[in-house]
């Protein structure tokens, strides 16, 4: 399944956040977690597992670090439930951590969604589009 596109939304009074219907495909459940770079990360439970396996076999040096790794993405994943109107429940916890008060902008990146303050994405967007070029160049585009 591919999840592409940027959305710009809003959380409710009670932090829910009305995925775009293109972006769930019938999908009724979502692991969220937190993503790099400070956002929130959705993932199927099916592309989860994948993700928790191919950390498992990741030729690590040093154990700790993987292991900290692990425990700091695990410990902070929920498993939420979309609601009958397509609603997602951002936890206070989460939306603390990617900086998201109301405004939401919902971006697919392939297997997974980014959920990201729209401050924040304005900033971090803003950024990548300044470097687009070298990060092309570098990985040969």
């Amino acid at each position: 399944m591919f999840l592409g596109g940027e959305h710009r939304h809003t959380l409710d009074e009670k932090r829910r956040l009305a995925l775009p219907a293109r972006l769930r495909h019938g999908v009724r459940q979502f692991v969220l977690a937190r993503g790099l770079e400070g956002c929130i990360a959705l993932y199927t439970e099916v592309e989860w597992r994948k993700l928790l396996t191919k950390l498992e076999g990741l030729p690590v040096a040093d154990k700790t670090h993987a292991r900290a790794f692990k425990r700091l993405l695990i410990s902070g994943a929920i498993l939420s439930d979309v609601d009958g109107q397509g609603r997602l429940l951002v936890p206070e916890s989460l939306g603390r951590y990617a900086g998201i008060r109301r405004d939401v902008t919902v971006v697919g990146m392939d297997s997974r969604i980014e959920l990201w303050s729209s401050e924040r994405w304005a900033q971090y967007r803003k950024r990548a589009e300044r470097s687009a070029a070298k990060i092309a160049a570098d990985i040969d585009l």
